[in-house]
């Protein structure tokens, strides 16, 4: 059985990543062929670094992501907490299930709403220029705030109520007693939140397909529209330095988080 388990924990990892080292691998590829690799070169990565266009995509894509990601992190951190104290089970779970839609909705189905949402706002506004960044900017944190939320709710479930409670009693104010105890507690939820709702907004497509304008293209957008012709191996060179800048940050951050858990034992030791 272990022998079994052990196949088919590869045979996943396989099916996961061999597309991804397909990638990088071409990206090298001399010939500018998929068929064949003729000879290892860097000259499709000197080729991106030549291409503005990409790299304004690219810089759009970042100013999104980061934009709606750091604004649906602050909404959906206190959106959790005013449902973490909501009182009213009746009222909670109603409202539990109505953040959860977008999270489910498929992203066509959000995709199409929120055209015609700004389709009629236009509409009202007499306006054909609403479409860009704004509209960008508002459909993306739409989409992100139900995973922040799903973040950060189960670290205020295991927050002990007592410890703000006692802030309270020493003397601060329930705002205070938030920032002071409550919110270091939670910080791990909200960072997970933030990195999830910052790699979604980067790599959607459907919804930004739906909302953009020609005057502000994102990376996924600059992609697809090469596909009516042939898509540029340096796209391949990006994608690969895409997955590199990733793999350094999660090894980053799970190194920094190992060094935190040898730390805090050893204080709890001492």
């Amino acid at each position: 059985m272990k022998f079994l388990s052990k196949c088919y924990i590869g045979l996943i990892f396989f099916l996961l990543y061999i597309p991804i080292v397909v990638l990088i691998v071409f990206s090298f590829n001399e010939s500018g062929s998929l068929a064949e690799f003729s000879g290892f070169s860097f000259m499709w990565y000197e080729e991106l670094f030549h291409d503005e266009e990409a790299f304004s995509a690219l810089r759009n894509s970042l100013v999104l992501a980061v934009s709606s990601a750091a604004i649906a992190t602050v909404l959906g951190t206190f959106g959790a907490l005013g449902l973490h104290r909501m009182k009213r089970r009746y009222i909670k779970q109603p409202i539990m299930t109505l953040t959860n839609i977008p999270m489910m909705n498929p992203d066509i189905v959000t995709g199409v709403s929120m055209m015609l949402l700004f389709v009629a706002v236009a509409t009202f506004l007499d306006t054909r220029d609403l479409f860009g960044f704004g509209t960008l900017l508002i459909a993306h944190v739409t989409f992100n705030l139900p995973y922040v939320i799903l973040s950060v709710m189960p670290r205020f479930q295991q927050l002990d109520k007592s410890l703000s409670e006692a802030a309270q009693d020493l003397g601060c104010t329930p705002s205070k007693a938030f920032f002071k105890v409550e919110l270091p507690e939670i910080i791990p939820g909200i960072v997970s939140g933030l990195m999830m709702s910052f790699t979604l907004s980067l790599d959607d497509f459907v919804i930004s397909h739906f909302v953009s304008s020609p005057n502000f293209q994102t990376l996924p957008l600059y992609v697809y529209n090469q596909t009516a012709h042939n898509v540029k191996f340096s796209m391949y060179a990006l994608s690969a330095l895409i997955v590199a800048v990733i793999l350094v940050i999660l090894l980053v951050v799970n190194f920094a988080g190992s060094a935190a858990d040898r730390k805090s034992r050893k204080g709890g030791r001492s």
